[in-house]
């Protein structure tokens, strides 16, 4: 498969003008719609000195207007460079020191933001969704003739959230994107212009952009946009817009599953469920199950494209812990600190190599170097492959905790408290410790009735000895996450950097 996301949205619109093409909603727009939509942005961004490689940003939410700026930018050659709304003038800063954006798309309410980082950092031009990109929304313009771009070329680049560090610009190719997408189709089949994933993730991940704009529009579907993450909402879309296709992290579906009316809803056309960042409870799977739809783990990376691995369909109730054997053209190794392939359940780092992995990093040689090595991205987590080549994932390499000498996985202690009836969230992170250097601590949402000493009992029955948490965080309300869904370690671990100084030991 070969061609750009702007050669398909041309094709719908030529071909099936009156198919939705984007349900923001309630809202809809259609390919033909879409298409003039998206030139007039072109033809607007072009009077503004956009041209092809230039970098065009957008800081927003989830809205119609977000995605006809990116197609927009896409007509004109330039790369979507997005960024996280929430981030603040100081950390957006950063990011435009990186990408050097020519024009950044932003909300009415956060143009005072984005000005502070014009005065500080750039000389880029501030067009607003609302005053710039709706009014061409119904109106007449001549359709924008896109140069020819070689496949190769970068067409946006989307920055990882950042969990060790300052966040590194993802490139996506039009090849990358047109590979990834065809591999899936392949293993996925969709029937013509019927792909209607729902995305309440945002617009500025992989899972929005790529997965979310860009697949659907190759495919000539209907993306079921939504504002965010509301439960009720959520649930109501997949049963009357007859979703296909919903991914995301575990919190996600468990949210949907707990909405008054879930154990009567008949979701049997949601072909593809894939829970991705984190381990699917069993118990998660056979609620779902019950309303025909397999849960499926799957595993991947934004540099790998997004989602390089899932179970397959008929074996995911079996085995939920494990994320399948790859793709039809996308492989997995586990190997050792020398490189060297593992031998079976053996953990290792996990290797990718496929269609959606990435050229590099932007403007980043060093972090390309360190994470492409010999045609293959090291990932820098870890897992096991069984005897059938079937991926486990175990743990993030930096997140192993390294206590007396000892390996632990905050994941499979995770896995243990999370077992306790009533516990929703759990996360181990590591503290220091005096004798073993450092030594394990569980930050889990507040139970009544349930006491620190509830949960060492129950992981001293489930775990070894050296494994069970010697302190016990309870908190109100619920753990920090990064925008793709993920708990976010990093922010936890600086918030509870002192909690050595300021809880007891629980043993």
């Amino acid at each position: 498969m070969s061609g750009t996301v702007v050669d398909a949205l041309g094709y719908w619109a030529a071909t099936v003008p009156d198919q939705a093409a984007i349900d923001f909603a309630g809202d809809v727009v259609t390919y033909g719609e879409l298409d003039a939509w998206a030139d007039g942005v072109a033809h607007d961004l072009r009077s503004r000195g956009v041209g092809v490689g230039d970098r065009v940003s957008y800081v927003g939410v989830n809205s119609l207007e977000w995605c006809v700026a990116a197609l927009g930018a896409m007509k004109v050659g330039a790369i979507s460079a997005p960024f996280n709304q929430r981030m603040l003038a100081g950390e957006l800063a950063v990011l435009v020191e990186d990408c050097e954006p020519t024009v950044v798309y932003c909300d009415a309410d956060l143009r005072e933001r984005v000005e502070e980082v014009r005065r500080a950092r750039g000389t880029f031009v501030i067009a607003e969704f609302e005053s710039d990109v709706r009014p061409l929304r119904g109106v007449a313009h001549p359709a924008y003739r896109s140069p020819v771009v070689e496949l190769s070329d970068p067409t946006a680049i989307v920055f990882t959230s950042g969990t060790t560090g300052k966040p590194k610009g993802v490139v996506f190719t039009h090849a990358t994107i047109a590979g990834e997408m065809h591999e899936w189709s392949l293993m996925e089949p969709i029937q013509q212009n019927g792909l209607r994933p729902l995305l309440v993730l945002p617009l500025f991940t992989a899972a929005g952009i790529i997965w979310g704009i860009s697949r659907t529009v190759l495919h000539g579907g209907t993306l079921l946009l939504q504002p965010g993450f509301d439960p009720e909402s959520a649930l109501r879309v997949l049963i009357d817009s007859r979703a296909t296709t919903l991914t995301g992290p575990p919190i996600l579906f468990e949210q949907i599953a707990r909405v008054a009316g879930f154990a009567e809803a008949d979701l049997g056309h949601l072909t593809t469920a894939h829970v991705g960042g984190a381990r699917v409870p069993s118990a998660l799977v056979g609620v779902w199950l019950d309303r025909g739809v397999q849960l499926r783990q799957i595993y991947g990376q934004t540099e790998i494209g997004g989602s390089a691995t899932a179970m397959p369909r008929a074996e995911a109730a079996d085995h939920p812990d494990k994320c399948g054997f790859g793709g039809i053209f996308t492989k997995i190794r586990v190997v050792d600190a020398a490189g060297n392939d593992c031998a079976p359940d053996t953990v290792g780092q996990i290797l990718l190599r496929g269609p959606g992995m990435m050229p590099g990093y932007w403007r980043n040689e060093d972090a390309t170097r360190a994470a492409l090595i010999d045609g293959w991205l090291h990932t820098g987590d870890l897992g096991t492959l069984d005897e059938n080549g079937y991926l486990t994932f175990v743990d993030r390499l930096k997140d192993m905790i390294i206590s007396g000498g000892l390996n632990i996985s905050p994941v499979e202690i995770e896995q243990v408290i999370n077992r306790i009836p009533g516990v929703e969230e759990v996360a181990v992170i590591s503290v220091p410790d005096d004798k073993f250097g450092e030594t394990p601590a569980a930050v889990v949402t507040k139970v009544e009735g349930l006491t620190e000493t509830d949960i060492v009992e129950f992981c001293n029955r489930n775990l070894a000895d050296y494994k069970v948490p010697r302190y016990v965080v309870f908190v109100d309300g619920g753990l920090p996450r990064m925008p793709s869904g993920k708990i976010s370690k990093k922010q936890l671990r600086e918030t509870y950097s002192d909690v050595p100084l300021t809880y007891p030991k629980v043993r």
